[in-house]
């Protein structure tokens, strides 16, 4: 079942970029919480508290503002331009017995023996939408890859989906693959160079030039 965490918010009623500087300067971050046909509703919260649950990977929250309490789905995240803040968070209302639709990482797992056969893994999708109740958000999907050998590929329909989760993607979509090192050498190279390698150049023979054409 996925983590629920309290998280205190204030209700505030400035907005613009100055009011938002101000209050992350006192230490919190502007958010709002939306969702089940209600009115949007500004908030600030904790900036230390949203940075950890963050980094923790936290989706779920009972969100408590002026003594009221919703459950909410953090659906946003903001980031300064270095990628070390949180500057904005969106909510969205949820219900216990509700189903959503969400993205969720991909963790392999194991060690694929055409790795040790000297094959490159390729991974195409590092996330899956999915659709879940929303006390039953998985942290992450885990790939088992402890049987893939050079050549072998997991498709989605491969997968093996936790409890209660249902994958949304295209079932043939590629996850995960093993291909040989010259295989993936020969992908990276550009279009001109790769057929150059493959297709040798026929040098043809001069044509022998009659005496009368000299």
């Amino acid at each position: 079942m996925v983590q629920v965490v309290k998280v205190k918010a204030s209700s505030r009623t400035e907005h613009g970029s100055k009011a938002s500087k101000k209050l992350r300067k006192s230490g919190m971050v502007p958010c709002v919480i939306y969702g089940h046909k209600e009115s949007a509703v500004s908030l600030s919260a904790s900036h230390d508290e949203l940075m950890k649950i963050v980094k923790h990977g936290v989706r779920l929250v009972d969100l408590e503002t002026d003594g009221k309490i919703e459950k909410a789905l953090i659906r946003d995240v903001q980031w300064d331009y270095l990628g070390n803040d949180v500057i904005h968070v969106d909510f969205s209302r949820v219900s216990a017995d509700e189903k959503i639709h969400i993205t969720v990482s991909l963790e392999l797992k194991g060690t694929a023996p055409g790795l040790l056969a000297g094959g490159v893994l390729d991974m195409p999708m590092h996330s899956i939408h999915i659709e879940c109740l929303v006390i039953n958000i998985p942290d992450v999907i885990r790939v088992n890859v402890s049987e893939l050998q050079v050549g072998g590929v997991i498709h989605v329909k491969q997968l093996v989906a936790p409890e209660g989760v249902v994958f949304l993607a295209d079932e043939d979509a590629v996850v995960v693959q093993i291909v040989s090192a010259k295989a993936e050498v020969a992908s990276t190279m550009p279009p001109e160079l790769g057929a150059a390698a493959t297709e040798p150049e026929v040098i043809k023979k001069p044509k022998p030039v009659a005496d009368d054409e000299e």
